[in-house]
């Protein structure tokens, strides 16, 4: 698991509080919302903070694109990868 796939599933399982829940459960290509992971749009907004305060990635809230951004971890990876080059 690359470091930045890993730092993100601790800022989800964090910042969630997702206590039960092991970063090794939460697969890189499955769906963070609906199903997946079962997230809501709350928190969305929790991990938006959260990528804001970790990564100073300000994203818009109601964007198609960060909708896309949120898909995955594998798409999470990217976004911050592209931020940070």
């Amino acid at each position: 698991m690359s470091d930045i796939k890993l730092e993100l599933k601790q800022l989800i399982i964090e910042s969630l509080d997702l206590e039960d829940l092991e970063p090794e459960e939460i697969i890189d290509d499955e769906p963070l919302f609906v199903e997946g992971l079962g997230l809501d749009s709350i928190d969305a907004l929790e991990i938006g903070l959260a990528l804001q305060k970790q990564y100073g990635i300000k994203l818009k809230a109601d964007s198609d694109e960060t909708r896309q951004h949120f898909a995955s971890i594998n798409a999470l990876a990217a976004l911050v990868e592209s931020h940070q080059a």
